[in-house]
């Protein structure tokens, strides 16, 4: 059954990179996570804010390793919603939505706002965000080349 499923789906390993370009982030190392619903986002400061009427977020983080740069991000809030992490533990988290650069293609995916600063990744990619784009193979990692230009996802 499972490879009904994923028949047809480019497979991407179990970490792969991506690009967020509507925050300014141009490459990004994201754990791919089919157990994980929701899509995460490591930020280091959060505030919202109001503009023209709405609710938006302004979060800072910190990107690269070798010389970590921080970058300010600016987004409209799309909702407060209640996720559970790993551990089991309930927190009301604020989500975004943002384009995903990834594979040579580009779709939206909604992603909540965490402390995400002891995982190894500072983003993760939940099935949500994965279910009927791609199959992950956890035995592989870092198919694809850097997020370069990308074709519209129809989805």
């Amino acid at each position: 059954m499972a490879d009904l499923i994923t028949a047809g789906l480019m497979t991407l390993g179990w970490r792969e990179r991506l690009a967020l370009p509507q925050l300014g982030i141009g490459l990004l190392k994201a754990k791919l996570d089919t157990g994980a619903r929701s899509s995460a986002l490591h930020v280091d400061t959060l505030e919202e804010f109001r503009r023209d009427g709405a609710v938006w977020l302004r979060f800072t983080m910190h990107v690269g390793r070798r010389q970590p740069r921080e970058i300010c991000c600016e987004a409209q809030a799309l909702d407060r919603r209640t996720v559970t992490d790993t551990g089991g533990r309930r927190t009301e988290r604020w989500f975004i939505r943002s384009e995903v650069h990834l594979a040579g293609r580009h779709f939206d995916v909604d992603i909540n706002l965490t402390d995400r600063r002891h995982m190894l990744f500072p983003m993760l990619l939940g099935r949500t965000a994965l279910s009927g784009r791609f199959a992950v193979d956890p035995a592989r990692s870092y198919t694809q080349s850097r997020p370069l230009n990308v074709v519209t996802d129809p989805s």
